[in-house]
């Protein structure tokens, strides 16, 4: 499909939801549904913002790219250069605004942020709900996120292979930066923790501290809005006791957790799958330190799921797991397919655990030994 088509099918998407919900239209502030609509278009220049830099207006007859003639150029020829749209471009000293509220009016306007922050006096806050309609990947998502998925499962290994003992937190997150950003990746999360830092911290960020034998590095990029995610470990030398019966028992619970991410399954039931096999490998409260993760795909988590999450598994929806148990974290992107899930970051080029489920033997994400 090409991206004209991709852009008028959203469009369409939209409208259908502006009929359905009774309103007068929908705006979209925020990055991740900009690169949606768009195909996967990007509008970000501050890294650390949800907001892009265009918003888009979506009414029954008629879209609205809005944004400032500082940004117009880029967006409209790099960005929307297929999309039927109109455009608003006001001075960059006058911000966006004022243009939102001329255009919206009085009228009844589902928004992806707060009204009151546009000064929308009838604005909707519907998040959630506009976020829902970007949940199931059609093809040409999927196939996107296989290759973006690739790539930042690549870069993140290659990091794992590159780092050495007596380099800071800092210098291997640098490390994966380089090598994310030159797979044309945007870093979303980079987390690095060494030796007992891993152990004492589930959400390590990096510090000055300098690797002596055991590293966790964690990513999460980006590219067309498309989030990946996985953690690797790497140990030098022989690993102690204790991790070698972990890591065994951390797979167990990582694929148990996976294999219930089925269509029809309610989320929150794929959540308790996982509380049992934490008890089952005897960790029952691990669970507690560390978020499990959820639903993924054009946000690093959509939401994370706990014991009363709505909700039920979509097929061609993503997820991300990532149950940790003492010194050791597992977390892969997936993919909910019609016979068996993907696993969107397995390159085939780690290190692996076999774990058996049933008849079937699995290759888990092992601990790399150098």
């Amino acid at each position: 499909m090409s991206r004209r088509a991709v852009m008028e099918t959203r469009v369409a998407k939209i409208r259908a939801f502006i009929q359905e919900k009774g309103l007068d239209g929908v705006l979209l502030r925020k990055r991740r549904n900009f690169s949606w609509l768009s195909g996967g278009g990007h509008a970000h220049i501050v890294l650390s913002s949800d907001l892009a830099v265009a918003d888009l207006l979506i009414m029954p007859d008629q879209v609205y790219a809005v944004t400032s003639q500082m940004e117009a150029r880029r967006i409209q020829e790099e960005e929307l250069a297929e999309l039927d749209c109109t455009w608003v471009t006001p001075e960059w000293i006058d911000g966006t605004e004022s243009s939102l509220q001329e255009l919206c009016g009085d009228k009844r306007i589902g928004c992806d942020v707060i009204p009151s922050t546009v000064g929308l006096a009838n604005g909707i806050d519907l998040t959630t709900e506009i976020a829902e309609l970007t949940y199931v990947l059609d093809n040409g998502d999927q196939a996107r996120y296989r290759a973006l998925a690739q790539d930042a499962a690549k870069a993140l290994e290659k990091t794992c292979r590159e780092i050495q003992p007596g380099m800071s937190e800092y210098e291997m997150q640098a490390l994966l930066a380089a090598n994310v950003i030159k797979s044309e990746l945007v870093p979303h999360v980079m987390l690095i923790a060494t030796d007992e830092r891993i152990f004492q911290y589930r959400h390590p960020i990096p510090t000055s501290k300098k690797l002596e034998r055991y590293a966790m590095v964690v990513l999460c990029a980006e590219r067309g809005g498309l989030i990946a995610n996985a953690t690797r470990f790497v140990h030098f030398g022989e690993l102690p006791d204790q991790l070698k019966e972990n890591r065994e028992k951390l797979a167990q619970i990582d694929l148990a957790m996976n294999l219930a991410t089925r269509p029809g399954v309610a989320i929150k039931d794929v959540f308790a799958r996982g509380m049992e096999a934490y008890k089952e490998v005897g960790y029952p409260d691990d669970w507690r330190f560390l978020h499990q993760g959820g639903p993924t795909g054009y946000a690093t988590r959509e939401f994370i799921v706990t014991p009363t999450s709505p909700g039920v598994v979509q097929l061609g929806q993503a997820f991300a797991w990532n149950p940790a148990i003492r010194g050791v974290k597992s977390e892969d992107t997936i993919l909910v397919g019609p016979e068996e899930n993907e696993f969107l970051t397995h390159t085939g080029e780690w290190t692996y655990l076999s774990v058996k489920s049933g008849e079937r033997t699995y290759l888990r994400p092992d601990i790399l030994i150098r």
